[in-house]
């Protein structure tokens, strides 16, 4: 049901597009932009290609429409090289099999699955020249080195949040209301200013990693959830 109601959501922030054609994908948009595509399928049921366009500077939709000032959406949808759809993540695309989901985090994205009806969710193809594509193909060549750096990016997240639960706490307690209610709490843990800041970029350098190769937990990346709110 919960499933049904998000799915349901998410496909009414899809807006019709312009009918614009695909940008070419350059390399100074490697931090700010990601393509992805959705190859026909082989038995004829969606056959033409679709093409996700990530720009993560973008202004949000405002009534559906991109802002002025602005030329790109956060998220827009090509059907065979044409814009189809534009959208504010998280959002759901109806395609003719099934669905294609995207959402995003401070960190780039959390998901760009196609959900096709009654089978299992499969990430598109990153474009080869993008972050993600350039990630993917060092983990083809190199899936032992790869593997490392994904264990350690868990690693790295896990003592974040293990790091961050009792200063968090502490940090609530100071809150009069709060303290007034369950009384305040000391964190046990203390860390130097050079330590807080080496594990801040190693967590932030971990975030990316798990961006990069569409990885999320709700435990693994509650670190980095919780302080992109912050």
């Amino acid at each position: 049901m919960f499933t049904r109601l998000r799915r349901s959501r998410q496909l009414r922030r899809a807006r019709p597009g312009d009918g614009s054609a695909l940008k070419r994908f350059r390399w100074w948009q490697l931090a700010t932009r990601t393509l992805f595509d959705l190859e026909p399928a082989p038995d004829g049921t969606r056959p033409a290609r679709y093409t996700v366009d990530v720009r993560y500077l973008a202004a949000e939709l405002e009534g559906g429409k991109i802002p002025e000032g602005s030329k790109h959406a956060q998220v827009s949808l090509y059907r065979d090289g044409v814009q189809e759809h534009i959208a504010n993540p998280p959002v759901a695309f109806a395609v003719p099999d099934g669905v294609i989901e995207v959402a995003t985090s401070s960190y780039g994205l959390t998901r760009m699955h196609h959900v096709p009806e009654g089978g299992s969710p499969q990430v598109l193809r990153p474009h080869p020249r993008t972050l993600e594509g350039l990630r993917a193909r060092f983990g083809r060549r190199f899936p032992r080195a790869s593997a490392v750096i994904g264990a350690i990016a868990i690693v790295v997240l896990l003592v974040g949040l293990v790091m961050m639960v009792p200063q968090a706490a502490e940090l609530l307690t100071q809150i009069e209301v709060v303290a007034e209610k369950v009384g305040t709490f000391t964190s046990p843990i203390s860390l130097p200013a050079w330590l807080n800041v080496s594990l801040l970029v190693a967590g932030v350098l971990a975030a990316t990693e798990r961006a990069l190769t569409l990885r999320n937990h709700w435990l693994i990346d509650a670190d980095t959830t919780w302080t992109s709110f912050a």
